[in-house]
């Protein structure tokens, strides 16, 4: 045991609050895992008057929160209430303080990631963030409402771990010999561990198609959503084309299954690497103990190819860093080395945690280091590395594997994409998603054609925000009524891959305790509650239980409100196909559109256009039109303005608005009766965005 354990620490950090060993505690409300939904769900009840406990492995509270994912997964920001909103909020705070810009200006950064300044300071909010700044929330979380923590506590999963009387538990153990006696529990782990050891029924893997009716579960052979496969064709052998040479590292030779087959196969584990290119506060990437070049034999076969995409998902957080995530067929997931880990030992899952990180950093010295490498990428991969001031206790490596999915619930009820694509009626909401059903490749397989190909890669957006039922946060009443799950909740494996998100998990959190907190004044099963009780109190604690597609200020502008005429996208006309987009604030009505490309190659862009037309009173008038910045926007945007006379502007829309963060003016114009503003993608660069136009009486202002 004390081996597992020194294997176990030399893979998360230093103890922060030592456990005491054999000692007893207890609460009404125990949760396990000190993850994003872990340190909510422990706030929550104490807000509602109950004594509450944090107890599990983490050494470092918020889980993925703080461990690098700061470039947050959060779909229609306007669903997000309650105290997950509230974490965002802090983490708006935090920027608005000058010292916390210690590599970058704040007006450099802009107001990426940042809800719509026309907001009360009060309700202003930041999706974008370091993964200290996270951290320190959490931290301050737990110290503002006096939350015990016990740190580095690791459930005894062998079989006396959970005691159960009559249906309910009664306590756990750890081990370390502490145990925890509670009223109510909470499993807020990514893996599931409580509902397993308790005996509730759990479920690895993707289900077949047939299971619940799904179009989108199973083995998806042949289905190609995003740009995480092989465009072109890449032999996965050691002589190009002899299968008799042998495979390279990291292709399967498995067959991959027929399409919407089940099998126990999960979505690809990452670390979300913070890096950073502030040169004062750069580590260069560190070469590996056991580095084998030869693992990225595929990457040097992709880059064969032409493929030049490495910094795809390099996404700008402050201070000059990034959330850095999987991006190209060949990347930072760790496709198909994981299948243990759900169900695995301890230590079994310790040597998948570690190799993950092999394999990772000894990617990223490839990149830096190996000849193979295109010298375009290698040199501008040499300007980035390691961020001195982040993980400085973990080699400044996150302490956190990204776990996409691990065990499911399978509850009282079970969402299935029928909720999240709105063919079906959800019953009893507790919180809403609105994100993609995304799932990240499963296996990397060879094809009948003889060529490496990636699968189980989906990307389906819903079409509205929906909601999640309570039932898939209670397991079954004959197998325990006092449990609760608001992270490896009861869900098929498309429908978690939505559901999937640190937002949402908060959300789901607030909601266990607050159902928890209440069956505790009731003295009932977690199954017996009335539902018409909790949406009550989860609602008069800001928490978001339905959509009616409406625009509210925490979501899209409402061009009613703003001075002036303003006339959203909806108000115009539209040449060529533009898609609508809400993934980056701040914006008017419920999204803007883009014209759906980069920069052109091989040909031009297919000619697009945006125009809107308006009677007005004759006069001067300054127009300004409003669009979301970001980094892969055209930088040169043309905008017409015809009035008396005819102007044509352009505008660089990777840079932030500088009008409120909203607006960029085109100047003051002359009209008569009639004006006309017309953007369009003619030789740009990037995506054009188009949201809004404001003309503003000169005078007026």
């Amino acid at each position: 045991m004390k081996s597992l354990l020194l294997v176990l620490s030399a893979l998360t950090l230093p103890c922060l609050l030592a456990p005491i060993s054999n000692a007893q505690h207890k609460a009404d409300v125990v949760v396990y895992g000190g993850t994003s939904a872990g340190i909510i769900t422990a706030v929550q009840a104490i807000k509602m008057g109950k004594s509450a406990i944090v107890i599990g492995p983490d050494k470092h509270l918020g889980g993925l929160s703080s461990g690098g994912l700061g470039w947050t997964d959060s779909g229609k920001k306007e669903t997000i209430g309650g105290l997950s909103r509230e974490f965002y909020h802090r983490i708006w705070k935090h920027y608005e303080k000058p010292e916390s810009w210690r590599q970058q200006k704040k007006s450099q950064y802009g107001g990426r990631g940042q809800g719509s300044p026309a907001i009360d300071k009060e309700a202003r909010t930041m999706w974008i963030f370091e993964p200290s700044a996270a951290e320190q929330v959490f931290e301050d979380f737990v110290a503002e409402y006096k939350v015990p923590v016990m740190r580095d506590e690791w459930l005894d999963r062998g079989g006396s771990g959970v005691t159960l009387r009559d249906g309910r538990i009664t306590e756990i153990k750890m081990l370390s010999g502490v145990t925890v006696r509670g009223k109510m529990f909470v499993d807020a782990t990514y893996e599931g561990d409580l509902i397993a050891a308790a005996g509730v029924a759990t479920h690895v893997g993707r289900e077949g198609k047939e299971v619940y009716g799904e179009d989108w579960n199973g083995v998806q052979v042949g289905v190609l959503h995003h740009r995480h496969w092989f465009m072109k064709p890449v032999s996965p052998y050691k002589i190009p084309g002899d299968p008799d040479s042998g495979l390279i590292p990291r292709v399967s030779g498995e067959p991959p299954g027929e399409k919407g087959d089940s099998d126990k196969r999960i979505q690809a584990y990452c670390f979300r690497m913070c890096l950073t290119n502030a040169e004062e506060n750069r580590i260069p990437f560190p070469k590996p103990e056991g580095y084998d070049p030869g693992q990225y034999e595929l990457m040097k076969r992709v880059f064969a190819t032409g493929w030049r995409e490495s910094f795809g998902k390099f996404d700008p957080i402050p201070n000059h860093k990034t959330d850095t995530n999987n991006h190209g067929p060949f990347s930072t997931d760790n496709i198909g080395m994981n299948y243990g880990y759900p169900e695995g030992s301890y230590a079994e899952r310790a040597a998948i945690i570690a190799e993950h990180r092999q394999y990772q950093q000894g990617y990223m010295y490839f990149l830096a280091n190996d000849p193979s490498v295109p010298p375009e990428v290698q040199k501008r991969m040499k300007t980035w590395g390691l961020p001195k001031d982040e993980f400085v206790d973990n080699g400044n490596w996150s302490h956190q594997l990204y776990i996409r999915e691990a065990r499911r619930m399978i509850g009282h009820y079970v969402m299935t994409e029928h909720d999240c694509l709105g063919s079906k009626e959800t019953p009893d909401s507790v919180g809403m998603g609105s994100y993609t059903l995304d799932s990240h490749n499963v296996q990397r397989y060879i094809k009948p054609d003889g060529f490496v190909q990636n699968e189980g890669d989906i990307g389906v957006r819903p079409p509205e925000p929906y909601e999640i039922a309570y039932g898939s946060l209670v397991p079954k009443k004959n197998e325990c009524q006092n449990l609760l799950v608001p992270i490896c909740i009861s869900s098929s494996h498309i429908a978690f891959g939505s559901i999937r998100m640190e937002p949402v998990f908060m959300i789901l959190g607030q909601s266990c305790a607050t159902a928890a907190s209440l069956c505790i004044d009731q003295n009932i099963a977690v199954q017996d509650l009335d539902y018409a009780v909790l949406k009550k109190r989860l609602e008069a604690d800001g928490q978001v239980l339905a959509w009616d597609g409406s625009i509210t200020a925490n979501g899209g502008l409402d061009p009613a409100k703003a001075k002036g005429i303003v006339l959203d996208d909806s108000k115009a006309t539209k040449k060529g196909t533009w898609s609508t987009s809400s993934s980056v604030p701040s914006f008017f009505g419920i999204g803007y559109i883009h014209d759906g490309g980069g920069a052109p190659k091989v040909k031009a862009k297919e000619p697009k256009s945006v125009t809107w037309k308006t009677t007005i009173k004759p006069g001067s008038y300054e127009i300004r039109l409003s669009y979301t910045a970001n980094k892969n926007r055209a930088s040169k945007v043309p905008v017409q303005v015809r009035g008396i006379a005819e102007k044509t502007v352009t505008i660089n829309q990777r840079d932030t608005p500088p009008i409120d963060e909203i607006w960029v003016s085109l100047g003051e114009h002359k009209f008569g009766n009639e004006a006309e503003i017309t953007i369009s993608n003619a030789e740009t660069d990037g995506y054009v965005i188009a949201d809004a136009v404001q003309l503003l009486p000169v005078g007026s202002k």
